[in-house]
């Protein structure tokens, strides 16, 4: 394995993806032992030509002799590239790149929703990337589209419950989302969408869980015990994720007590129409 030697890339380090791939650069030698470094941890002179604000958004490369740097996908590029010249000569390929930037925007604007992190007010530099509405708005899609297709599934395995549709769930989901604004219209509407994407990514967290379900049951009829006690299990770990969510994002408290109450109201609904 050839080593990129006196480069750096600047990471998030409350950031679990963004640990575990720099970390492997430097332990599998695409790096060398000073290949990796906390984005907060950033020196007066390296801030003189680093893009902060970019490499918030987009991990930086630093190049430690020329003090340049690369950014996003191209440092990403440039680092496999280096130890494997045929993924960056097919990563730069213009079709293929324009995909993969589009791919890590998508990740990297939205990965304080899919693994939120509290500000360290000891750290001057904080890696919190700009708020984008459109890569905000296409999670919440993402999220809601696998959510009501998982959804949909698993509601045809639980007995006396109504025959599922597609619609049926897309409302359900659609709803949730609704409802629970009803309860934050005091605040500002980046709040309101920033707390949207949390809550959608508690609900495709859910959906994740409840598939390996729908996917053996496919293969073998399953208990119905087992089938209602593993969404029993689900609806409690997404509880207690959507509570510890709330208090990171020091939200009011009762919106884990809504969103139980909205999924009651759903209940009765489905059952009685």
């Amino acid at each position: 394995m050839k080593t990129l030697q006196n480069q750096t890339l600047l990471y998030d380090e409350d950031c679990p993806l963004c640990q575990v791939y720099t970390k492997g650069f430097v332990k599998t030698g695409m790096l060398d032992e000073n290949g990796r470094k906390p984005y907060c941890q950033l020196s007066e002179d390296e801030q003189n030509f680093v893009d902060i604000k970019r490499a918030a958004n987009e991990i930086a490369l630093v190049d430690n002799k020329t003090k340049t740097v690369t950014y996003g996908i191209d440092s990403l590029l440039k680092v496999i590239g280096f130890s494997f010249p045929r993924i960056e000569k097919i990563g730069s390929v213009k079709p293929v790149k324009y995909f993969l930037k589009k791919l890590y925007s998508f990740v990297s604007y939205n990965r304080k929703v899919i693994i939120p992190s509290q500000i360290k007010e000891a750290n001057k530099l904080q890696c919190v990337p700009d708020f984008n509405y459109k890569y905000r708005f296409i999670f919440i899609a993402f999220a809601l589209m696998i959510t009501t297709f998982a959804l949909f599934a698993f509601s045809n395995l639980i007995p006396n419950l109504p025959k599922s549709s597609v619609l049926r769930e897309l409302i359900l989901a659609l709803g949730q989302i609704v409802f629970q604004s009803i309860f934050l219209l005091k605040l500002d509407k980046k709040t309101m969408i920033n707390y949207a994407g949390n809550l959608m990514t508690v609900s495709l967290m859910g959906s994740l869980i409840l598939l390996p379900i729908v996917l053996l049951n496919e293969v073998i009829i399953l208990p119905k015990n087992l089938i209602l006690g593993w969404f029993a299990s689900t609806v409690l770990i997404m509880f207690m994720e959507h509570f510890r969510r709330i208090k990171i994002l020091n939200l009011p408290f009762y919106l884990s007590y809504t969103w139980v109450i909205y999924r009651i109201i759903a209940l009765l609904l489905i059952l009685n129409l």
